[in-house]
């Protein structure tokens, strides 16, 4: 249990007391001396499956003066046996046609009565596949894609929905979409064909409906043999080839008591594993915002494209009337090219949803189980004038991710800087899809554990990311253990030679290590480090092993600095720094984490250990890599130096010759950035951190390609895959792994944080906080703020002339240190503070 309090400067808490309510009784903890108020273990016995609590807490001040109570929280177990499911998974007992791109989705429903004044009812629902429900005609929610992406054998979600104002005394009905979704649709970019059925050929739902009447009775309905199937409107859906609906099909009143089922058949009833389904961590994906065309575009080939204005993860809704049999077709893409939508980088995604019109009146359609990532979309039969309809608002964009909390900003008198912050948090919401994923348009997809290893930190500004991320690497722990080692990509699906079998990697593989640690900086919960211990563990044993006696990993198939600038569009791992450099700097740093994660959790063993072994390990590679007469790495490379400053491997005056051998590199390349996934959420951090501060503001500022600028002078609204994706000369980057919506790259944008703006945490969950800005460039302001576990904490700047004047908000049960240039460095309290300063 956490809380955060809103009160005087400089208050702070000395104790505290929480008062939990169950079957009408309170417990309480009595006076606690304490200023914990992050993470409080729950204090009483376990809550029991459906079991409810309310739960509310009192704090005492430094002169042990209490506050009120506070408003009392309500909170609920759902089911947490696999006893507790009597639900059996059931679909269609039709037999499906042999080219498994045409398997058509089925519907599902069941009738039944409740005989009293019904006081509460939760549904609990899953499915193979992706499903939606609904009761009495209403929708169920307003989750998407629901149950997700997980390691289904081992962890497949559940979710518990309050539908009390849904049911009613008497008749019933309850009914079930279904898709195709992660579970057997096709997935992956394997160059031996489509995969299908990944984790199984069933489709089905799994519910199971509660009901407490208010004479304290129940009754519970669950899916079983009981149940209907029938055809429903959606012939076929797919997540990487889009939807497609014929609403002529449908069937009025089919979630709903009283219809006729005569023409559905009994549902099949196939085996459901009751100890896989889990509570979901994280929240689930959901709409989080709608957006209207800017322009209609008419091609050169005559076709009707909307430009929707950004880049991001959805579908397209829209508001048609026309005859029966009407078809409407809508392309996706994230680019155009001589005027016509480019299609090529969605590789053998099709990207196309199609609506055959029923023909009575205005329709409204939007695909159920299919997501997009694109900024146009190519309007085929439109049986209206779709440039007044379009005004209209009958053509919408529909924004979905995981419906994280917002937590960070970021704003500067630097318009393309600004724009270039947009675009991370584009890229990011495009691809926290249920899981991180590498990119939301092509046929790939997929939880890439290198691009979230260098993102985490960013993520972790922008939202609240803790529950996402830590569901992910639950199963990244599963997956490491079926494959021996950490996979590239988590879930693990066929993934062609390249990727099969499962070889280590160093950058991805660190995600085991380096990520939860992420999370326990950012949100102060060593709970994360602890689960996933014997995870990061696995892996430095692994890579130790790999490494043999001379502690340097220089054997094996390594990515190295993926997608360096330099390296030619068919091969991306041929990079400027020696791939082996990368992989023992991450060794070093990955172990000195983990003795630190052992440390923090109480095995001091372990910690002594690994810090040890982290020793030997930064020996070795100084020995192999640097040379100390020329104050020089092996690889003169910025991705090189970048990893051996920050990673901590030269002692302080060679990282500092590194930083200035660093900032002439820059220099050499006109302020161009030189270095892929392996560098970049540190380049800046290593020019910053050695006195080279004017270069990492050069780096930044560039607009040439290679460069952050220089995206978003091309008119990009998300971070690219490659520096280049659209060349100097306006043609799309050839290759073949070419995408407009990555957010790696966008890893620049933590660095942003902490020294453009100035926040950063300086012990776990911002429990105590730096303000340190760092003018330069031509920034005359800059500001930031983030909603820290214990509240908002904040900075703003500006600079006039010599003056710089610097406003901070500390939270309360926060301190915070404020180092400004030009003044000795000073501690504050909570609240807003104020200052100015004279720097040159």
């Amino acid at each position: 249990m956490s809380w955060k309090t809103v009160a005087a400067p400089g208050w702070t808490q000395s104790a505290y007391e929480i008062e939990i309510t169950r079957d009408r009784a309170a417990e309480s903890t009595g006076r606690i001396e304490s200023a914990e108020q992050l993470l409080v273990a729950w204090p009483v016995e376990p809550l029991a499956s459906r079991e409810q609590a309310s739960v509310r807490v009192r704090l005492w001040n430094a002169a042990g003066e209490p506050t009120a109570w506070s408003a009392s929280a309500v909170v609920e177990a759902g089911l947490l046996a696999p006893g507790d499911w009597s639900a059996e998974a059931i679909g269609a007992d039709w037999a499906e046609p042999e080219d498994k791109d045409l398997r058509r989705p089925p519907l599902v429903r069941h009738e039944f009565n409740l005989d009293k004044p019904i006081a509460k009812a939760r549904l609990y629902a899953s499915a193979h596949g992706v499903y939606e429900l609904e009761l009495n005609g209403e929708r169920v929610g307003v989750d998407a894609l629901n149950p997700g992406w997980t390691v289904y054998d081992a962890r497949l979600r559940y979710h518990t929905y309050d539908v009390t104002a849904l049911v009613m005394e008497g008749a019933n009905a309850i009914g079930g979409w279904l898709g195709d979704g992660w579970y057997r649709g096709r997935l992956g970019f394997s160059h031996h064909g489509p995969n299908h059925d990944c984790y199984g050929s069933d489709l089905s739902l799994i519910a199971q409906l509660e009901v407490e009447f208010e004479d304290g009775t129940t009754a519970t309905v669950a899916t079983d043999g009981a149940w209907k199937a029938g055809v429903g409107p959606i012939v076929k859906s797919g997540l990487y080839d889009g939807e497609t609906y014929d609403a002529r099909d449908e069937q009025d009143g089919w979630s709903s008591a009283g219809f006729d089922e005569s023409r559905w058949t009994a549902a099949a009833v196939h085996p459901a594993n009751h100890a896989s389904l889990i509570a979901p961590e994280g929240p689930p994906v959901r709409c989080t915002d709608d957006i209207v065309p800017v322009e209609l575009l008419r091609t050169p080939s005559g076709r009707t494209v909307l430009d929707f204005g950004q880049n991001f993860a959805g579908r397209v809704r829209i508001d048609v009337e026309g005859e029966r049999g009407t078809t409407v077709t809508i392309r996706t893409a994230e680019v155009v090219e001589d005027g016509e939508i480019y299609t090529r980088t969605l590789r053998g995604a099709k990207s196309t949803d199609v609506y055959t019109l029923r023909g009575d009146g205005r329709e409204v359609w939007e695909p159920r189980f299919t997501i997009h990532g694109f900024r146009y979309a190519d309007v085929e039969g439109w049986p209206g004038n779709i440039e007044t309809d379009v005004a209209a608002g009958r053509i919408v964009g529909r924004v979905y991710h995981s419906d994280m909390e917002r937590t960070g900003w970021f704003d500067s008198s630097n318009p393309l800087v600004n724009r270039l912050h947009e675009n991370v948090l584009w890229s990011m919401r495009s691809n926290f899809v249920d899981v991180p994923t590498d990119c939301p348009q092509r046929d790939e997809r997929l939880g890439w554990t290198g691009d979230i290893q260098v993102f985490a930190p960013t993520a972790s500004f922008l939202f609240d990311a803790s529950g996402f991320l830590s569901s992910w690497l639950k199963d990244l722990a599963v997956e490491q253990k079926r494959a021996g080692t950490v996979p590239w990509y988590v879930p693990v699906i066929p993934g062609g030679p390249m990727w099969t079998p499962i070889r280590p990697g160093a950058v991805w593989g660190d995600v085991a290590v380096l990520c939860p640690w992420t999370l326990y900086e950012r949100f102060g919960d060593d709970g994360v480090l602890a689960e996933q211990y014997e995870s990061a563990k696995a892996w430095v044993d692994q890579v130790n092993s790999l490494a043999g006696p001379d502690h340097l990993w220089n054997e094996g198939f390594q990515l190295g600095d993926w997608l360096d600038p330099a390296a030619p569009p068919d091969d991306p791992a041929d990079a400027r720094t020696d791939k082996y450099l990368v992989a023992t700097a991450y060794f070093a740093w990955s172990t000195a984490r983990l003795a630190d994660t052992a440390e923090v959790i109480g095995k001091a063993d372990d910690a002594r250990h690994y810090r040890e072994l982290a020793g030997a390990v930064r020996d070795a590679f100084v020995k192999e890599y640097w040379l100390p007469e020329a104050s020089r790495l092996t690889s003169d490379a910025q991705t090189a130096y970048a990893l051996a400053i920050q990673f901590k491997l030269l002692d302080r005056q060679d990282a500092l010759a590194a930083g200035e051998r660093m900032a002439e590199l820059v220099a050499e390349d006109h302020n161009r950035i030189a270095t892929g996934f392996a560098g970049v959420n540190l380049v800046s951090d290593a020019l910053s951190s050695t006195g080279q501060s004017d270069a990492a503001y050069d780096l930044l500022l560039e607009r040439e390609c290679p460069s952050w600028l220089y995206m978003v002078d091309q008119g990009a609204t998300t971070i690219w895959e490659r520096w280049d994706s659209r060349m100097p000369d306006g043609n799309v980057n050839p290759g073949r792994m070419t995408s407009f919506n990555h957010y790696a790259l966008g890893s620049v944008a933590d660095w942003m944080h902490r020294v453009v703006a100035g926040i950063e945490p300086t012990s776990p969950g911002y429990r105590t906080i730096r303000f340190a800005p760092r003018p330069g460039g031509d920034f005359t302001s800059a500001s930031a703020a983030h909603e820290t576990p214990y509240g908002r904490a904040s900075i703003a700047w500006t600079l006039d002339g010599e003056t710089l004047s610097v406003t901070v908000d500390v939270p309360t049960g926060t301190t915070a240190v404020v180092d400004v240039p030009g003044l000795k460095v000073y501690t504050v309290e909570s609240g807003r503070h104020e200052t100015t300063s004279v720097v040159r």
